[in-house]
């Protein structure tokens, strides 16, 4: 199992009240990870990133797809060894990709993140 399917699974058992699916996606490149629905009834998605240093490394493909879909988007990155996460929304992907984990979070932590994403739409 490979290091950001780990981190999908780190999530969803942190987020019981988030109903979680996996997209296993080949027809349309770029897709995020997963397509997700809160308690407040907002569906997003969240493409999952796992790193060893400070630079995420993105397909243009995924910068095209969260470029055209900046609403209710967001990125989760995970750096080994130190374990933090972080949650970004997906219509930085641009900053992100230049300035990498040095960009300002939306939330830092598992369970921040998990709380930011279950509060979408209150």
């Amino acid at each position: 199992m490979g290091p950001e399917i780990k981190l999908y699974k780190k999530v969803k058992k942190k987020t019981p009240s988030i109903i979680w699916n996996r997209v296993e996606n080949l027809t349309s490149i770029g897709m995020p990870d997963a397509l997700a629905y809160n308690k407040n009834h907002i569906f997003f998605t969240v493409e999952f990133k796992v790193t060893r240093g400070n630079k995420l490394k993105f397909s243009p493909h995924q910068i095209a797809w969260h470029s055209t879909h900046p609403q209710n988007t967001f990125i989760i990155a995970q750096t080994l060894g130190h374990g933090l996460v972080k949650l970004f929304r997906g219509s930085r992907i641009r900053e992100l990709d230049a300035c990498g984990l040095k960009l300002e979070a939306c939330a830092s932590g598992l369970e921040a993140c998990g709380l930011y994403l279950s509060e979408l739409g209150a």
